[in-house]
């Protein structure tokens, strides 16, 4: 018997761009698999909206412009280059799955407008009713915020919260985040239950990964909005296989802010 849809729990799913390319030079179809094979085998469970950086690294896949890939306005491009290749990629991962999938593309203006929050919230709730999962991304081609500053980790905290998601699982390359003093000694040590931020920031390494335009810093202000909001966030290592999976079931290291 086919489970109640109101009685779905909603998931946002934030992937960096480190976890997409596991840490290589182009989007990994591997990765891409593992992420809507989980969506397939817990869409009785969820509805997921997915915020997903990763045009820019797979412009820069096949794509080398006659500028300096540092400049705003050269990135911009890039990610006009790449946002239809990476929808296309996650199209045919998640089809082979039976899984149906949208493009929305936000800026951070849009959260700032009472009319264009609920036109976002309605159009996604449309969505997951009609069985889709929402792909979105910041809409770098006319906005810069993402691509100086937060990896999407701020877009996918202020979606979370409009939608009020039940959960927000920012899949990144660490397991969650790690004490400062075994950073030190070289042997992470995850953090694996937060309610102080303050007493987290203390933590944290500014550094930021190489594709990714985030850090850890980033998940702090991300997890400031959800708290203020009322919404929980996992921090989990996306590299992993069925990351998902095994956070849900606690089958790894992950931190995990209340």
């Amino acid at each position: 018997m086919a489970k109640d849809k109101s009685a779905k729990k909603r998931l946002l799913l934030k992937i960096g761009s480190n976890t997409l390319t596991k840490e290589t030079d182009a989007i990994s179809r591997e990765k891409l698999a593992d992420v809507a094979r989980q969506v397939a085998l817990l869409k009785d469970d969820y509805d997921f909206i997915i915020v997903s950086s990763g045009a820019i690294a797979a412009a820069k896949e096949f794509v080398k412009l006659q500028h300096a890939a540092t400049q705003i306005h050269v990135k911009q491009a890039l990610a006009s280059i790449g946002q239809p290749y990476l929808m296309r990629l996650f199209h045919e991962a998640f089809t082979k799955e039976g899984l149906l999938t949208s493009q929305c593309l936000l800026s951070y203006a849009d959260f700032d407008n009472a009319d264009t929050q609920k036109n976002i919230s309605n159009t996604i709730s449309v969505l997951l009713e009609n069985g889709y999962v929402p792909i979105i991304n910041e809409n770098d081609t006319v906005s810069t915020d993402e691509i100086k500053f937060g990896d999407n980790d701020k877009l996918a905290a202020l979606t979370a919260s409009l939608l009020a998601v039940d959960l927000c699982v920012i899949a990144t390359n660490t397991n969650g985040i790690y004490t400062k003093a075994s950073m030190q000694k070289g042997i992470p040590e995850t953090i694996k239950e937060v309610t102080d931020l303050e007493a987290l920031k203390a933590e944290v390494s500014e550094s930021k990964s190489s594709h990714g335009t985030g850090g850890m810093t980033s998940k702090i202000q991300a997890a400031e909005i959800l708290q203020k909001n009322r919404v929980e966030l996992w921090i989990v290592n996306g590299l992993v296989d069925l990351f998902l999976l095994h956070s849900l079931t606690k089958q790894n290291d992950f931190t995990r802010i209340k």
